[in-house]
């Protein structure tokens, strides 16, 4: 299916050339002296968003040598079978759709038939319109203090980001609790301050079959009747595609997802439940308008001023030229603490690959290791070593513009820092004493939202999802599957069935030790 191997392309000759020519010397204050403008050249505004990639390690050559590189590797046309519906997750033989599920209904009528593409789209809306309205039932049940997700990775990562970011925003008189990991000391812990009467619990898999989901949720319904619970039909829902094991579980209100929405894809489906019950109808529209509006931007904007593609080609230009082998997200919003986790699943499990789409073995790296934490606390923990460290690592701050609260001169601190610090690993400072010497020229990418808002939260999630697209289509890899988190599964189950017989045989000496210890 992919035909142009980066590697293989003009352009990524080219682009080695550029960077031995002046891409490892550059130097961003040197880069600021010689353009006046190149803010102006390097940055741009997109739905809610406004980008300044002007203190990267990017000339105007540079830059366009990769837009040649992504015009080489036909990226344009992969993100249109990906909008067409093709079944571009050829492992899985099956579409990356999520985009449906914040397609405006108006519009679904304009769909093209092929691939089932109407259709689906009108699952979507159908599954939507039912979702809200039990969401809205909830929200008007005073009796139900307590919602309860049970879920992981994209199941859990997704709404519990939202639900924090938009706190200022959510229903009072409701809590929200997240269960993911199969630990016992998380849904212990949980569940030890709620009464059974007024929760209700969401099980969120799409199989019904994941170990870590389907054992809480067995906790969680035994904890249920013990603790007096009545009505197990009317405290437990699920989202799912196993609508039969849904039942037989006992739960009577299921709401679907399907093969072509991806977990770390599915925030905006019925997975997104707990986010709906939070914001309401009118909120949860509005994050996916806001999700369809980056859409839309990814899907028609030239390349040259496409957010998404000049974001997913300065990844490229980090990782396999600089080799640069992770990237530091810092969101300058306490709201935004969550964010990290969500932007390491959706890039490390979506593009940490080795093979191509096709199967054959990559001679260049993917994915870099993404990890983060809300400023200013990260100023007083990481940030040392991104300063005074022996490596280079690109930072991406985030900043909103305009704040959720009254605290002026808290929001003004905030802000002031996060300008601060990307000025500071720009320029850093010489001195005498070596100890206090900051080696500055770092490079960041700093991106600004023009609010906490469902619309702008929405934005700026599609935006993270269509660049982790175009780096791993430029790869050449199938950014959708997902199999290496299968393999420690299997062995977890024969491990765990050996704790219950004590056969050890068969069994490396470390592990078969280690059990005998544990067990």
């Amino acid at each position: 299916m992919y035909k142009n191997r980066c590697e293989q392309t003009l352009a990524w000759d080219s682009l080695k050339n550029n960077y031995q020519k002046s891409g490892f010397s550059f130097d961003l204050r040197k880069a600021f002296l010689k353009d006046p403008i190149r803010f102006e050249k390097f940055s741009q505004s997109a739905p809610f968003i406004f980008a300044d990639l002007s203190k990267n390690y990017l000339d105007e050559e540079s830059e366009g040598l990769l837009f040649d590189l992504a015009n080489q590797t036909g990226l344009s046309s992969h993100r249109d079978a990906m909008f067409s519906g093709h079944p571009i997750n050829n492992t899985e033989s099956c579409a990356a759709l999520h985009t449906l599920l914040r397609f405006p209904s108006e519009k679904i009528s304009q769909l093209s038939t092929e691939y089932g593409l109407r259709d689906k789209a009108q699952q979507a809306c159908d599954t939507l319109t039912s979702m809200l309205l039990f969401a809205k039932s909830v929200r008007d049940d005073l009796s139900i203090t307590d919602i309860v997700n049970i879920g992981i990775g994209g199941s859990d990562l997704g709404s519990k980001m939202a639900i924090h970011a938009l706190q200022e925003l959510t229903i009072k008189g409701k809590r929200f609790h997240f269960v993911a990991n199969i630990d016992g000391y998380e849904i212990s812990r949980v569940l030890g301050d709620l009464n059974p009467k007024s929760c209700l619990f969401i099980i969120s898999s799409k199989s019904f079959t994941t170990q870590d989901t389907i054992s809480n949720a067995l906790s969680a319904k035994h904890w249920f009747l013990r603790a007096g619970g009545i009505a197990v039909e009317k405290h437990f829902c699920a989202v799912t595609n196993n609508l039969t094991a849904a039942k037989e579980f006992g739960v009577h209100t299921s709401f679907p997802i399907w093969d072509w929405v991806g977990g770390r894809y599915s925030v905006w489906s019925a997975m997104g439940l707990p986010l709906a019950i939070a914001i309401g109808e009118v909120g949860f529209r509005s994050f996916l308008n806001g999700a369809h509006q980056m859409d839309e931007h990814f899907r028609v904007q030239p390349i040259t001023q496409n957010l998404p593609v000049r974001l997913g080609l300065l990844d490229i230009w980090y990782r396999n030229f600089y080799k640069f082998t992770s990237r530091n997200v810092a969101p300058y919003s306490s709201a935004l603490k969550e964010l990290p986790f969500f932007l390491q699943q959706l890039e490390m499990e979506s593009n940490g690959k080795s093979v191509d789409s096709d199967g054959q073995a990559l001679t260049f790296s993917t994915s870099p290791v993404v990890w983060g934490q809300a400023g200013s606390s990260c100023q007083h923990s990481f940030f040392q070593m991104l300063h005074q460290g022996s490596d280079v690592t690109p930072i991406e701050f985030i900043a909103i513009k305009k704040s959720g609260h009254d605290l002026v001169s808290h929001h003004e601190a905030i802000l002031a820092n996060a300008l601060a610090q990307a000025q500071a690993f720009m320029f850093g400072q010489e001195n005498f004493d070596n100890h206090k010497k900051f080696k500055g020229n770092i490079p960041s990418t700093f991106l600004v939202m023009d609010d906490l808002s469902p619309k702008s939260l929405g934005s700026f999630l599609a935006l993270q999802e269509h660049r982790v697209f175009v780096s791993g289509s430029i790869w050449g890899i199938n950014s959708f599957d997902q199999w290496g988190v299968e393999l420690g599964k299997s062995f977890a189950k024969d491990i765990q069935s050996r704790m219950q017989t004590g056969i050890l045989v068969g069994l490396d000496s470390s592990t078969a030790g280690l059990l005998k210890i544990l067990n």
